[in-house]
């Protein structure tokens, strides 16, 4: 048995190749299976991602909260995977999936979070910072941007040189390595304390 994962994203959709790459590799081991990938925007590359592993697709309306919650319902979701999604998850969604919705972020929590803090603007914020190391964070989602519960932090180090775009290319491989690895085990504990068919 493994958990229904649905994976949210607004832009290309790398970390949710990630995901399905792992996933692949590790076969009829894996503890979760994406069955839906939706959007908030009807071009992202996630989409096309997704058709083309023969994922169903689907775009949704950010502020239709009963909507994305009968999708969810629909496509008997287990897990809700945020993948570059830009929007805030509706509080009634991250209630109902309390402890069932996680977010990677690309430096450390709390400290460089929150609404706007995505792509290259939290990169460029840790340089200004003048920090000597960044890295990947997973995360519960709650009802506020960045906010919940940190689930896995893995270190990367800043370069002296490095640019915006550098570290943001490093973090990514990263993010890649780790976000997938995080899926499975919290899909496993997920599938832990489902009830057996």
């Amino acid at each position: 048995m493994t958990a229904r994962i649905a994976v949210l994203a607004s832009g290309g959709g790398s970390n949710l190749q990630a995901i399905l790459d792992h996933f692949s590799a590790l076969g009829s081991a894996r503890s979760g299976s994406v069955v839906l990938v939706a959007s908030n925007k009807p071009d992202a590359m996630a989409l096309h991602r997704a058709r083309r592993a023969g994922i169903p697709t689907c775009p949704i309306d950010p502020a239709d909260t009963e909507a994305l919650l009968t999708l969810l319902e629909r496509h008997s979701i287990d897990l809700i995977v945020l993948a570059g999604y830009l929007k805030l998850v509706p509080p009634a969604v991250t209630e109902r999936y309390r402890g069932r919705v996680i977010n990677v972020h690309p430096a450390p929590l709390p400290a460089f979070g929150g609404a706007g803090m995505y792509g290259t603007r939290v990169h460029a914020a840790v340089l200004a910072q003048k920090a000597t190391m960044t890295g990947v964070t997973v995360h519960f989602v709650d009802d506020r941007y960045d906010h919940g519960a940190v689930i896995a932090h893995w270190p990367v180090p800043i370069h002296h040189d490095d640019s915006v775009e550098s570290l943001a290319a490093r973090v990514l491989r990263v993010e890649h390595l780790v976000y997938p690895r995080v899926v499975d085990m919290v899909a496993a504990t997920l599938v832990a304390g489902l009830p057996s068919s």
